[in-house]
């Protein structure tokens, strides 16, 4: 039976979408263009581990467009010329502090860095990310300062809520770690979005869904889900290689069964900014799916009207 229009909240739509709450508030499209200032992460540089996640290969999430050896100002331009011709209609541009953890570092290196994005004239704000160790106060004071006058989103890599999860991948870091990271950066007043990757080994489907609840609790703004992907050159990989059931990874279906049973238990007050990531063909090493990023937002949408459901249905629930 279909199910009515109105069963939505969110009229036509079946989830709180990042991109329509960003055209409503800016009139238009946003679009953020990664820049790479150099930084490094604590749990590569031996401050709190050495070797990274096991399955973080920066290359692997990296645009081909960066060129890390240009200056921010160069990385911008080529940036604008790549993505203006893919998405014409944008009305804004954030400089996005992608790669590595860009929180990290003293403190007016960071302000170098960042002043020199807003310094560009097509640069409307900063989406800045980074990991719940590598937000110090003072850190976040100045976020705060410049959300004062300028556009600030920061993004946060929580990657689960099971600290089993989170110890088995070599995080560095346990889930209360990033609650409070969360809650002194919303104390603040600023916009946050979580990262979370769904199938990490180590964390069962049930403890997945848990985590709708954990995350509904804090003062998110938005969320970009992961599926676990397997980059060569990683640790993860690696043990994959040689131990496939170790670690296990979602199929297709599996997965977008599982990321509509997540989103109707997550907070409907809590945007969707991504439903999944995508690796260059040349570094993904599993899983290979038939299914582009771009068809699993109406796949999703399809599954939800499909149960007459939509984002949030089952949060009060529980």
């Amino acid at each position: 039976m279909d199910a009515p229009d109105n069963a939505s909240p969110f009229g036509k739509r079946r989830y709180n979408a990042y991109n329509d709450w960003i055209t409503r508030t800016h009139g238009g499209r946003v679009q953020k263009i990664s820049v790479s200032a150099g930084f490094t992460c604590p749990n590569r540089d031996g401050t709190v581990g050495t070797g990274g996640c096991t399955f973080c290969n920066n290359a692997g999430f990296t645009p081909g467009y960066l060129d890390a050896r240009a200056d921010i100002h160069a990385q911008i331009d080529t940036g604008i010329g790549f993505l203006s011709h893919r998405y014409p209609n944008t009305r804004r541009y954030l400089a996005y502090f992608q790669t590595y953890s860009n929180t990290y570092g003293e403190l007016e290196r960071l302000k170098a860095c960042y002043e020199a994005a807003l310094a560009h004239p097509a640069i409307s704000g900063l989406a800045i990310g980074t990991r719940p160790d590598c937000l110090p106060d003072a850190v976040l004071d100045y976020l705060a300062e410049l959300a004062g006058r300028t556009q600030i989103e920061l993004e946060i890599g929580i990657e689960s809520t099971c600290d089993a999860a989170l110890t088995r991948v070599n995080r560095g870091h346990d889930f209360a770690c990033s609650a409070d990271a969360i809650q002194r950066a919303a104390a603040r007043s600023l916009f946050i979005t979580g990262h979370l990757i769904l199938g990490l080994p180590g964390e069962s489907r049930d403890e997945m869904l848990a985590g709708a609840a954990r995350l509904s609790a804090l003062p998110l703004h938005a969320i970009k889900f992961h599926q676990l992907q397997l980059v060569r050159g990683t640790a993860l990989a690696r043990e994959w290689q040689k131990t496939p059931a170790a670690v296990p990874l979602f199929g297709e279906d599996d997965y977008l069964q599982l990321l509509a049973d997540f989103v109707e238990r997550l907070a409907p007050r809590i945007l969707i900014q991504r439903l999944g990531s995508e690796v260059p063909p040349r570094l993904k090493l599993a899983p290979h799916w038939n299914l582009r990023l771009s068809e699993l937002a109406p796949r999703l949408e399809a599954e939800l009207f499909k149960r007459n459901s939509f984002h949030g249905a089952r949060y009060r629930e529980m």
